[in-house]
């Protein structure tokens, strides 16, 4: 059975590289999707903001922290639509998982060694 998935990102992240790169040794077939370079639709924000709530969005970001606090209140959706940097990832999707993040738990639930 081939093990296929999507792991939205960015390609200059070195979190989504080391993802990428430890799920395809361990067998995934990686579709990867730089969200700043082929940015999501709004329905595609909508759908991941839905999943994960505030979570999608990554606070600890450089993104994050240049932003005003006019941009912080804004909307998950409209936010990441202004700024792709500002989406937590890696943000996977695996079949019926939707991970988020690149932690132990993810990794477990994908069956790649922590």
């Amino acid at each position: 059975m081939s093990k296929q998935l999507t792991l939205y990102g960015l390609a200059h992240c070195s979190t989504c590289q080391k993802a990428q790169a430890a799920l395809e040794e361990h067998g995934w077939t990686v579709n990867f999707r730089d969200v700043q370079k082929e940015p999501l639709s709004e329905s595609e924000r909508k759908t991941l903001a839905d999943q994960w709530g505030e979570k999608i969005i990554n606070r600890a970001s450089l993104t994050w922290r240049g932003m005003s606090e006019e941009e912080r209140a804004a909307d998950p959706v409209d936010m990441m639509g202004a700024k792709p940097s500002v989406m937590k990832r890696p943000a996977i999707a695996a079949g019926d998982h939707r991970l988020l993040g690149w932690t132990a738990n993810v990794k477990r639930a994908l069956g790649v060694p922590a």
